[in-house]
């Protein structure tokens, strides 16, 4: 049960997911705090753009990005995600080392190199590295820590310590939230903290995500677009997000 400020927050979000709707009485019950402090953190999550309140509790937000589970995920945008995917699996080269994090837009690159030889990929995802298992050209790393159910991710200390030991050529990071203003987020914390440590790990940071993504941050950022280099997506991204990351100098790759 989390029991510090920010935990909860989270799963509140995630309640929020699922159900559309959450109440003060409830969550006050659900995690053993008063109903003064869940109507702190409503207020404070309104203010941040997460949820609109309603009297007695809150109401989800269609701009907020919120953790779903990995099946949930992997029925939105399907096409879009195997469209970009391949685009990324060319940028692929032979004798590259590569990091995927977890994902369904990432699941697809896996995928998509199964075929390929000469290629490391370092990996938290259990989903991915299963995918990856049997191919003989294929050398896969996977980070050791605490599984994330939703994700198949692992992630926390000891995958922390494991990924800063790695270099890698390329990163391909999928994300839940893509803002040209607040950068790229992601609902969960440790997942966030991992993400950074790619990013400084990688020599090229390239963000995979269908266009729905943009305009929608969630509770974690993992980076500023400073630090990223390319971004793929389809067609539909928004015009003043395309403007904004070209302003920015980054190159844009639209499928």
């Amino acid at each position: 049960m989390p029991n510090d400020t920010v935990d909860r927050r989270d799963e509140i979000l995630d309640v929020l997911s699922r159900n559309g709707k959450v109440y003060v009485s409830d969550l006050s019950k659900k995690f053993s705090v008063s109903k003064v402090t869940l109507r702190n953190d409503l207020k404070r999550l309104e203010q941040d753009g997460f949820l609109r309140r309603i009297h007695g509790g809150a109401l989800k937000t269609h701009q907020v990005a919120v953790d779903l589970a990995l099946a949930e995920k992997e029925k939105k945008h399907a096409e879009e995600k195997r469209m970009i995917s391949r685009v990324a699996a060319e940028m692929i080269e032979d004798g590259d080392t590569i990091i995927l994090d977890s994902g369904t837009t990432t699941m697809e690159i896996a995928r998509s190199i199964k075929n390929r030889t000469g290629i490391t990929v370092i990996t938290n995802a259990l989903n991915i590295a299963m995918e990856l298992a049997n191919q003989q050209g294929i050398e896969v790393i996977i980070a050791g820590g605490n599984l994330r159910e939703k994700s198949f991710a692992l992630v926390g200390p000891h995958a922390e310590h494991l990924l800063s030991e790695y270099y890698a050529d390329k990163f391909f990071l999928g994300v839940d939230g893509f803002s040209s203003r607040y950068g790229v987020t992601t609902p969960n914390i440790m997942e966030a903290r991992l993400n950074r440590i790619m990013v400084e790990h990688a020599r090229e940071v390239i963000v995979v995500t269908d266009s729905s993504k943009f305009g929608k941050r969630s509770l974690s950022l993992i980076v500023t677009i400073d630090k990223i280099d390319r971004v793929i997506t389809d067609k539909d991204i928004p015009e003043d997000e395309l403007a904004a990351l070209q302003k920015a100098g980054k190159e844009v790759i639209s499928v």
